[in-house]
């Protein structure tokens, strides 16, 4: 594979965290709803979807999250593929970034514990960041 072919299968790989998310939101939020009668029309009233199940919640909190920094991600791997300065390194970057997206969001889906969450986030942001600087520099040298 080569490491245009990595960098692209990175960001495969991280929809398909997203795509996994949905589905789990979808598995959690319904019964949810269905152990605290709650309609789809009641979800429309603010704050309603917030009398749930924290085990529900937790996961509709992740599949929102994963809209928000990975967004990053796919901007920036695009940028080095579509500029030709995909190498090793920046495929190494990608793929340590979509391990700890998905230890992310294991942990906030299921036990949730907010400082290993934290550390893991912001472990990701750092491989995130150096990704960043590093294509930066590739573009202004």
């Amino acid at each position: 594979m080569t490491a245009t072919q990595s960098l692209l299968a990175a960001v495969f790989a991280q929809g398909l965290l997203h795509l996994i998310m949905s589905q789990a939101l979808y598995a959690t939020r319904i019964p949810a709803m269905m152990s605290v009668k709650m309609s789809a029309q009641a979800t429309l009233k603010p704050g309603a979807l917030s009398t749930l199940p924290l085990w529900a919640r937790n996961v509709a909190a992740n599949y929102n999250n994963l809209a928000e920094a990975p967004t990053t991600f796919y901007a920036v791997t695009l940028a080095i593929v579509a500029a030709g300065y995909a190498d090793g390194v920046f495929a190494g970057l990608a793929w340590v970034y979509v391990g700890l997206r998905y230890i992310h969001s294991a942990v906030q889906a299921t036990v949730n514990r907010v400082i290993v969450r934290f550390a893991v986030f912001a472990l990701s942001w750092v491989v995130l960041g150096v990704t960043i600087v590093r294509g930066l520099v590739a573009v202004v040298s």
